[in-house]
């Protein structure tokens, strides 16, 4: 994996750590949405929420245009895809591990204490 990728990682599970980002997100998957759409639910200021929304934009999860005097937010979800990808990829490692765990204590479980290996 190249460095590039683990930055662009980094600041997509950065960006998606917080709640109110995630909120934010899940807004914007059922269409854009003004900063002050955004905001209307959170007990936030306009300012709070250009905050959280600049976060999602520098790790590319959402784009910002101008249509008039407002800017529109919009859902990337590639970069949300390129993470899931890496949980997957990963995923299916840490499942092989659990399994490969299950399989050794259930051995030692079966296994008499006088034929144990110490």
């Amino acid at each position: 994996m190249t460095t590039a990728v683990e930055d662009d990682l980094s600041l997509t599970f950065a960006a998606l750590a917080d709640p109110t980002r995630r909120s934010i997100l899940a807004r914007l998957a059922e269409g854009d949405a003004t900063v002050n759409e955004l905001a209307a639910p959170f007990s936030l200021t306009q300012q709070a929420v250009s905050k959280h929304l600049k976060v999602m934009e520098r790790a590319g999860l959402i784009s910002r245009t101008r249509v008039a005097q407002s800017r529109p937010c919009r859902l990337e979800p590639a970069r949300l895809d390129v993470a899931a990808d890496w949980i997957e990829r990963h995923r299916h490692v840490w499942t092989e591990r659990f399994d490969q765990l299950d399989e050794h204590l259930t051995k030692l479980r079966n296994t008499p204490p006088k034929e144990r290996k110490p």
